[in-house]
């Protein structure tokens, strides 16, 4: 009968624990910029796409982020409540369209400064993992 850790020795090499294990470290990373800021990562997140978008349903936030609903509307229900967002009436109630607010605005304006230096920094880490934060460009 083989030894367990002989069964699972290719899991060593999962592509998927190894993405988790970047994406941890890069979410770590971007945390530590983001202190002092009033911002999480993921709220800042959030913040930057709706500026670039304008209001979008939480489907459509969910698609661009990608998110599932569950995980974007804990967050959203967060940044609403310090008035940073907010939902716009619909005509169908079942759609709930989020905006920016002009505090939210304001917040992630003040915040990107804080972005800028962690996206700045990051290389070393996606590196550490084999990665690279800009596609290659390759001449034809």
């Amino acid at each position: 009968m083989l030894d367990s850790s002989t069964l699972f020795e290719a899991c060593r090499t999962c592509a998927c624990s190894a993405l988790r294990r970047a994406s941890r470290a890069v979410t770590q990373h971007y945390e530590r910029h983001f202190r002092g800021s009033g911002l999480r990562a993921t709220q800042f997140t959030i913040l930057a796409t709706l500026t670039q978008t304008g209001p979008l349903s939480i489907s459509e936030l969910s698609d661009q982020l990608g998110l599932d609903r569950t995980t974007l509307s804990r967050n959203l229900r967060l940044i609403e409540d310090k008035g940073w967002v907010s939902a716009l009436g619909h005509d169908d109630q079942r759609v709930r369209k989020m905006a920016l607010t002009p505090k939210g605005i304001k917040k992630a304006s003040a915040a990107l400064a804080f972005w800028k230096r962690a996206d700045a920094s990051v290389e070393p880490i996606l590196r550490r993992f084999g990665l690279q934060s800009r596609p290659i460009v390759r001449a034809r």
